[in-house]
């Protein structure tokens, strides 16, 4: 029988709202701080080959314009799955609002 120990480095909680993609949402606030309009989201947001034909990513455009997205912090790669990176959760924890360094609190 083998036994394996497990070792947390860190526990980090992402609060909801900073669970988005950094570099998307980075680029939405762009262009809403730029005076963007809804044609310029659904544009960026096509450029970004998401997976949404023209009239979803018009809607998802009206929704930004109404509800400007928090600064997400994960880095979502679409590649042939999607999957999550967590480095720079990991190294913001503590210093940015909706980070918090659970593991490190606790010490």
């Amino acid at each position: 029988m083998r036994l394996f120990i497990l070792t947390y480095l860190h526990t980090i909680y992402v609060d909801a709202e900073r669970t988005a993609d950094f570099q998307m949402t980075r680029g939405i606030n762009n262009i809403l701080d730029n005076e963007g309009n809804e044609d310029d989201i659904s544009a960026f947001i096509l450029d970004r080959n998401l997976p949404v034909d023209e009239i979803e990513a018009a809607n998802l455009a009206q929704e930004i314009i109404d509800i400007p997205p928090k600064q997400g912090f994960l880095t979502i790669s679409n590649a042939l799955q999607w999957r999550l990176q967590y480095r720079r959760v990991i190294s913001l924890a503590g210093h940015e609002d909706g980070l918090i360094d659970i593991y490190r609190a606790n010490q």
